[in-house]
């Protein structure tokens, strides 16, 4: 179940002629409205200024909703193995937490070799994406934590199988040790339609 704000701004016209400041109530983010609103003014042709100087003052209301964030579970992926959740829906966007080669339901590697760690890293994260009703296709930006950068050119022929065309942004770190002394773990953010 989405949960969500609203923010309302007060404003008026002479807030365009910059004689005047807005006045916001309710909103913790505000301040974050308004500099989008106050941008877009300063961008305003001189000529529509003008028309509103003429105008006489009227009050406007402006509504933003921010939405609230959603857990995704599937039990097609393993369980979160701490206080995580597997995903998070917030508004359009989605992030799936880091993914290792776990088989979803035993606790136990797929296999104890990159190939079969990363393969397993794959699954599982298509399952959260199909969860959340997304695809590989959706993803946007991914990281790739790795045991061994040694194992950077396996990885990366198992993951771009997945992206076959216009790929996501990535980073990819060798990083001390991963959780269970995995050998690969890859999160991901994706948009939602």
């Amino acid at each position: 179940m989405e949960s969500s704000h609203e923010i309302t701004a007060f404003y008026y016209d002479a807030f365009y002629t910059g004689r005047a400041q807005p006045s916001i109530d309710h909103c913790p983010t505000a301040t974050d409205a308004m500099a989008t609103i106050s941008a877009s003014l300063l961008r305003a042709p001189a000529q529509l200024r003008a028309a509103h100087r003429a105008a006489a003052p009227v009050a406007r209301n402006l509504t933003v909703r921010a939405m609230g964030k959603e857990v995704v579970a599937t039990d097609k992926a393993p369980a979160a193995l701490g206080p995580y959740s597997q995903a998070i829906k917030a508004g359009n966007t989605l992030y799936v937490s880091g993914q290792i080669g776990l088989i979803p339901g035993e606790g136990k590697f797929a296999g104890d070799t990159i190939e079969t760690q990363t393969e397993q890293v794959m699954k599982n994260m298509g399952a959260i994406l199909e969860e959340a009703g997304a695809d590989f296709s959706k993803v946007v930006k991914t990281t790739i934590l790795l045991a061994d950068m040694d194992d950077f050119k396996t990885v990366n022929e198992i993951y771009g199988a997945r992206f076959p065309a216009n790929p996501p942004a990535r980073a990819t770190f060798a990083v001390k040790t991963l959780p269970l002394n995995a050998l690969v773990e890859i999160d991901c953010t994706a948009y939602l339609d």
